[in-house]
């Protein structure tokens, strides 16, 4: 095994088609084996979330990354959502925004997010961002729903 415990997707959301673009190449420079689920709005994501809501569900992603400012429905909102389900709310989500206001910030720890990061605006200190994501909340952190062993 090469470090990366989980199969389970990431879901980004995130209604950027560049940072999207950025991500995903990030991830794939970074060696990221798990498939990257892309929610374009809140309302999206908030259909991502009525669709799979139980631990079982192979679906049910290791990791969010939730941009704040998004159409029709807005990140914040989608948090709040995923921390009144019983499953979502143990999903460890990670802001991942532009927005360095300090009502965002905290709107977004009121409601439970695991972290909150400002995007670069550079492309290499994004990759190292997202290095430091893969590391810790792909590899060193303990997932809330590990994959079942055969074995």
């Amino acid at each position: 095994m090469t470090g990366q415990r989980s199969v389970r997707p990431i879901l980004l959301v995130e209604d950027n088609p560049m940072d999207v673009d950025l991500t995903l190449e990030a991830f794939k420079e970074q060696g990221v084996v798990n498939p990257v689920t892309v929610c374009r709005d809140g309302e999206e994501a908030l259909q991502y979330l009525a669709d799979h809501g139980s631990a079982a569900d192979p679906l049910l992603p290791a990791l969010v990354l939730l941009d704040l400012h998004l159409p029709k429905v807005d990140g914040i909102e989608v948090l709040r959502h995923a921390r009144q389900d019983a499953v979502w709310k143990r999903v460890p989500v990670v802001v991942l925004t532009t927005s360095r206001e300090r009502a965002d910030v905290a709107g977004a720890y009121q409601l439970g997010v695991n972290s909150y990061l400002v995007k670069p605006i550079d492309s290499v200190a994004f990759a190292d961002v997202v290095e430091a994501i893969k590391v810790y909340w792909l590899v060193m952190n303990e997932p809330p729903f590990p994959e079942h062993d055969d074995q």
